[in-house]
């Protein structure tokens, strides 16, 4: 058998559900395209993912020897409790934090993976006293524009070493009814789509984006941490502001500016997903249309802005 690592040799658990109530409140900096300040985390709900490495498990595989194996059924018990032990206000500083104590509690782990996404719920607001404000107790599920974070962990020395971090945004939805136009495209006999000099706009669109020092994001507490609120409100400014000729003119634009603002992170990624609405009619009265929703499939888009780009 040889004696160098396998690419692919590690085992996890997903899915793993944490609620926690009064953790630790996030506050950040006003900006000038955001009024967020402060997330509450009243109730703090993350859907997680971890992946344990280490050539101690590869004996699992080829022997059946269980010695080293932690049950992934401990490992959800890990982050459950550890949920309760620590004061975090940011997924990307639970989920750090977390993969360093599963590297000092187990010796046979090389690197751990962690991945997870917010799970959402917003105030609901009742009268009180014939003022009508959010109970702090009652909450609904909120699907969309849910904050999440990657980072893997590994040791170094007598220590451990952050070696990847991502933060991030998904499902943010967006529709703009006029300011958007698409037309100059190639035009063949394949071509069916109209060229559009005003259209309406309405994208799905998932945000990364990496720091020049992952500790600035990861670590709990940073004042260089970037909320994903802010970067959102970034996003719809610029989406409101440019006359934009199609998604990847304006994800490019948005990805400028929020490296201006944050200079502390290293690039933005965009994963977009186009769901314009398709025209039906014009109103009769007014300058109202009529749309439904568009048929399969989707187009979608990929682009990464880096630091190179505001040269």
């Amino acid at each position: 058998m040889s004696n160098s690592k396998r690419p692919i040799q590690h085992y996890g658990k997903k899915d793993v559900f944490v609620y926690r109530t009064y953790a630790k409140p996030l506050t950040v900096d006003k900006i000038p395209e955001s009024d967020f300040t402060k997330r509450n985390n009243t109730l703090l709900g993350i859907d997680i993912q971890v992946a344990l490495h280490g050539e101690a498990f590869l004996k699992n595989y080829t022997d059946g020897d269980n010695t080293d194996l932690i049950a992934t059924d401990s490992m959800r018990n890990f982050i459950e409790l550890h949920a309760a032990k620590l004061e975090y206000s940011t997924i990307d500083g639970f989920l750090t934090e977390v993969a360093k104590r599963f590297l000092e509690k187990y010796p046979q782990i090389e690197q751990v993976d962690m991945a997870g996404q917010s799970v959402n719920f917003g105030e609901v607001a009742v009268d009180q006293n014939g003022t009508i404000k959010d109970s702090g107790i009652i909450f609904r599920p909120v699907k969309t524009e849910r904050p999440r974070a990657a980072v893997s962990v590994v040791r170094k020395g007598s220590g451990t070493e952050i070696i990847n971090y991502t933060s991030g945004i998904q499902d943010i939805h967006m529709m703009k009814i006029t300011g958007n136009s698409f037309y100059g495209f190639v035009q063949d006999e394949y071509t069916r789509l109209p060229e559009k000099k005003d259209r309406n706009l309405f994208i799905y669109v998932d945000m990364d984006w990496t720091y020049n020092n992952p500790e600035d994001g990861a670590v709990e507490g940073s004042a260089k941490y970037v909320p994903a609120e802010q970067v959102r409100d970034i996003a719809a400014k610029i989406f409101f502001e440019l006359q934009n000729n199609s998604i990847q003119h304006l994800v490019y634009h948005i990805g400028l500016k929020v490296l201006e603002r944050f200079p502390q992170l290293k690039d933005v990624s965009f994963f977009t997903n186009n769901r314009t609405w398709t025209e039906v009619a014009d109103a009769e009265q007014g300058k109202g249309k009529v749309y439904t929703e568009p048929t399969l499939p989707y187009g979608f888009q990929a682009f990464t802005v880096t630091r190179d780009d505001l040269k």
